[in-house]
Formats: C-alpha cells, sequence, structure tokens
C-alpha cells in the first residue's frame, strides 16, 4: 500500500495546482496573446443554434488556442471523431516519413507552395474537409512547424471529451501488474467514478528511483531525482546561527 499512501498524500497538491492552473489561464486570456482571427472565425463559423462549447480542459499558450479553436468547431460540426482519425493519421505519416516532417517545419519553404502541398495531401487521404481547412489555415500562417504539439494537445480534449484520463507514470523501470494496478485504482479514487482511467508507463533511469505522475495537466514529483535538487538546494541556504 505504499505506492497509494504516496499518491493520496499529494491529493492537496492536485488541489492546489487545479487552482493555479485555473489562474495562469485566466492570466494568460488577459494578455491577449497573438492570435490568428481567421482561426477564430474558424471555432465560431458554425450556426449560433448550437449553442456555446465548453472546453473541458484549460490549454495555454498559442498551440492550446489553436487545439482548442479546433476542438469547439469540431465539436459544432459534428466532426470531433472523423477530425480526430485524420490528424492521427498525418502524425503517423510524419513518423514514418522524415522527408514530410521536414518540410512542415522547413520555414524556407514558400506558403503557396506549402498550402498547396498540404491540401494535395489532404485531398490524397480524404481527410475531411474541416480538417483540410484547419491545417491549411496553419500553413498559410507558417505554423505547420507546431502541428505535432497541437494534434497533442488537441488529443488531450478529446480525450477528455470522452470522459477518459490519460496518466502518464515515468519510473526508472517498469511497475509490476500489483502495483500498476494499486496506482490505477488509487487514481481512479482521486479523480472520481464516470472517468476511465488509462495508465501510461514511461521508463527514465534518470530520475534514480521513485515516479512521476503527470495527468490533466498536473504533475506530481516524487523521484529520488527531484528530492535530491531539493535537498540540495536546502544544503546550499545560508545558515542563520544568530539565534544559537
Amino acid at each position: 500500500m505504499a505506492l497509494a499512501g504516496r499518491i493520496r498524500s499529494g491529493i492537496s497538491f492536485f488541489k492546489t495546482i487545479s487552482v493555479s492552473d485555473s489562474v495562469s489561464s485566466a492570466r494568460s486570456h488577459s494578455r491577449g496573446a497573438p492570435l490568428i482571427p481567421a482561426l477564430r472565425d474558424y471555432a465560431t463559423a458554425s450556426a449560433q443554434k448550437t449553442g456555446n462549447v465548453k472546453v473541458p480542459l484549460a490549454l495555454v499558450g498559442e498551440s492550446g488556442n489553436f487545439a482548442s479553436w479546433l476542438y469547439i468547431a469540431a465539436v459544432k460540426m459534428n466532426s470531433l471523431e472523423k477530425i480526430e482519425s485524420d490528424l492521427s493519421e498525418l502524425v503517423e505519416a510524419m513518423k514514418t516519413s522524415p522527408t514530410f516532417s521536414q518540410f512542415t517545419k522547413d520555414p524556407s519553404v514558400p506558403r503557396e507552395t506549402r498550402l498547396a502541398a498540404i491540401v494535395d495531401v489532404c485531398d490524397q487521404a480524404k481527410f475531411a474537409e474541416p480538417t483540410k481547412n484547419f491545417l491549411s489555415l496553419l500553413a498559410e500562417n507558417g505554423k505547420l512547424k507546431n502541428l505535432d504539439v497541437i494534434v497533442k494537445k488537441f488529443m488531450q480534449l478529446t480525450t477528455a471529451h470522452r470522459g477518459d484520463v490519460k496518466v502518464l507514470v515515468t519510473t526508472v523501470m517498469p511497475l509490476p501488474p500489483a502495483e500498476e494496478k494499486e496506482l490505477k485504482d488509487t487514481l481512479q479514487e482521486i479523480i472520481g467514478e464516470g472517468k476511465k482511467v488509462t495508465v501510461e508507463q514511461k521508463i527514465d533511469p534518470s530520475i534514480y528511483g521513485g515516479l512521476i505522475v503527470e495527468f490533466q495537466q498536473k504533475v506530481l514529483d516524487m523521484s529520488i531525482r527531484t528530492r535530491a535538487q531539493q535537498m540540495e538546494r536546502l544544503l546550499r541556504e545560508p545558515v542563520d546561527l544568530s539565534n544559537l
């Protein structure tokens, strides 16, 4: 039960982070980060009768804004699953084709060439019209270089939309099945019923031991590496001997 105890001890931490996330998001939007008007229009292009769409996660930064706009448009157009499938296929193509991946990130490619190539790819792959329109907007505005990050954030939104919670657990070696189940059950208790928890394990020997749990843009770092760094900072602080 040691693993469950360590996770439960972080519940108050998660609550604190949730509040700070909301404040950070509000501050980010109030500063007025540079936005592409066409993407704003894209997210509100459908009829007003569909009502407002609530984004299930507060994403910050330019890539987070793009992902949120696409999510809103996809829900309003009832095309969420198709767009998710299209983008997954595109990301896989980028992984298997270094040439295509480099093309999306090369700033020297003229805008017209970039746009024509993306439209051709979408037509050949039979992507949905909303997918093609969104990718065309990214190509026109030189944002294809951020496509992998935007898609990753968009997938976070679609996962949350389905009520699923993906948890990334980093350890120095794979968790035994019993500990993985204990961790999953504990996280299910923290997150609440009605949501499906999926645990993905990541191996990173550089954390030395312990574990790092990440979900819903929250991080609970219980690694030995972080504890050692905290101890080092503490030992470097000057000692006040005046009260001795």
